[in-house]
């Protein structure tokens, strides 16, 4: 399994590494479908997370996010399906993502599992220039407002578990969809969707009976663009709060906290902070809030908070 996992990661860090264009969130430990269809059903219940994000709180046209997944066992499990929604706001930009995600288990012995996953959907791209003050308006590229883009897409990915070590690979988007703008003169094609491309990972240390670690990883990385790693520990007390730090690099830092209120309920919240010059004295943060239920079947046995992924 090691050997696969290796083979997997070089194969991807083989491609080409412009600049990030994918929506950004720092409870990604529990937003997992949004990036990587495999795991879809993993939690062996129909599971729902909701997520906003405010982002550089203060600053105008910031960026403002809001996900809701949904996924379960379908037929047996070993098969998962699942819905993906992200609505993700910046300055004149809106981008409306649904995605339906598809996905495989396998087995083994020792209670770990390997998922091959499939995301297909479409994305609605509005782009509303006419908002903006424009310092040159001959420039085609803001002469016509974009509305209701629409840019099919599909990707795959791959999830490893146990009860307490997880690792992913996933290419969400594999289509390099052009943006353009129609005008009655001519057509300009303004950029192009790049593919992304992620890696999580995380795992859990029991350091006693009351307290347990949990540290985590998210590495995105995409052509013309930096490698961009997000980095967070938790620590669990009692099976049911959560307290952590993150940092993001060359970005921001940040603190999360989170309460099981049952064993199907979760709520998260994050703040971050960003530390670097070009952004710091522009915003006073950015905040982000999380809700997941998971509703039990009756052939299950009851979900327990020790689930971590």
């Amino acid at each position: 399994m090691k050997k696969i996992i290796t083979i997997a990661f070089l194969t991807i860090f083989s491609y080409s590494v412009n600049a990030q264009q994918d929506a950004m969130y720092t409870h990604y430990m529990f937003n997992t479908l949004a990036v990587n269809p495999a795991y879809a059903g993993s939690r062996d219940a129909l599971s729902i997370t909701g997520l906003h994000r405010s982002q550089w709180i203060g600053f105008d046209g910031s960026p403002i996010t809001q996900t809701l997944t949904a996924h379960t066992p379908f037929i047996s499990k070993n098969i998962g399906i699942g819905l993906s929604f992200i609505n993700d706001k910046i300055g004149p930009t809106n981008t409306t993502s649904l995605y339906l995600d598809f996905s495989y288990k396998i087995r083994f012995d020792n209670n770990s599992n390997l998922s091959f996953g499939l995301k297909g959907g479409m994305n609605l791209r509005n782009q509303e220039f006419s908002n903006l003050d424009i310092m040159d308006n001959s420039d085609p590229a803001v002469i016509n407002d974009i509305r209701s883009q629409f840019l099919p897409n599909f990707g795959f990915g791959m999830y490893y578990s146990t009860e307490k070590f997880y690792a992913g690979l996933s290419i969400p988007k594999l289509l390099e969809n052009d943006f353009v703008t129609n005008s009655t003169i001519s057509t300009t094609n303004l950029a192009s969707e790049e593919r992304h491309y992620f890696i999580i990972a995380g795992t859990v240390f029991t350091l006693n009976e009351e307290v347990k670690l949990m540290p985590t990883t998210f590495i995105k990385f995409t052509n013309g663009a930096p490698i961009e790693g997000d980095i967070s520990a938790s620590f669990i007390f009692h099976e049911r709060f959560r307290l952590g730090a993150m940092f993001r690099t060359g970005d921001a830092l940040g603190l999360l906290a989170g309460i099981n209120i049952s064993d199907q309920l979760e709520i998260g919240y994050s703040f971050d902070w960003s530390y670097t010059n070009s952004t710091v004295q522009y915003n006073i943060g950015s905040h982000e809030i999380m809700l997941r239920y998971d509703f039990v079947y009756k052939y299950d046995e009851e979900i327990k908070s020790s689930r971590y992924f």
